[in-house]
């Protein structure tokens, strides 16, 4: 498994289709050495995705906007 070093730098924009968001972004990406665990190997290699706090507030509120657009459409069963 290849892992990388993500660093969101800006989301542009955000869209759903078919059951998925779509996320327009500006990223850095490196590829990284797994680094193992002290415990025989048995650490899996993992890809990290760094942002800044700014980046973070506007992914997460767009996120909500996504959803509750996605809430909306959704059928409401009557009981």
């Amino acid at each position: 498994m290849k892992t990388y070093s993500i660093e969101l730098q800006r989301v542009k924009s955000m869209s759903n289709q078919h059951g998925l968001i779509h996320a327009r972004i500006d990223a850095l990406i490196q590829p990284q050495t797994p680094k193992r665990g002290d415990d025989d190997g048995a650490a899996e290699p993992l890809s990290v995705l760094s942002f800044s706090e700014d980046t973070a507030r506007v992914m997460v509120s767009l996120l909500k906007a996504q959803i509750a657009e996605f809430d909306k459409r959704k059928a409401r069963s009557r009981f």
